[in-house]
């Protein structure tokens, strides 16, 4: 979030945070509250039933909580399939991706 990315910050763009119930819990909040106080607009994913992430969202999108090491694979779905409905409305070709044949087919 430093440099770069947070002068991109404003109402306009929303922001995903992933914020499991694990050891990055804590920092991931101190981060959620610097988009706020920039107008951010925060999509969380979070684990079910997390309410302090309610409170501070725009919006969340829950997975069950699990162990540490599974949580990145229950995240891996939601943000798959939000990237592929965010490309169809904006009219994107999830089909071919621009650019992938160059960075897919060199060997």
């Amino acid at each position: 979030m430093k440099h770069g990315p947070i002068a991109l910050i404003d109402d306009g763009m929303p922001v995903v945070a992933l914020t499991p119930r694990d050891a990055s819990y804590e920092r991931m909040m101190n981060t959620v509250e610097e988009v706020r106080a920039r107008d951010g607009r925060i999509v969380a994913l979070a684990h079910e039933g997390d309410r302090e992430i309610g409170a501070r969202a725009w919006r969340v999108m829950t997975v069950p909580a699990a162990a540490e090491l599974l949580s990145p694979i229950l995240m891996a779905v939601p943000l798959q399939l939000l990237a592929y409905h965010v490309a169809v409305r904006l009219g994107r070709d999830v089909d071919q991706p621009r650019n992938l044949a160059k960075s897919v087919t060199v060997e």
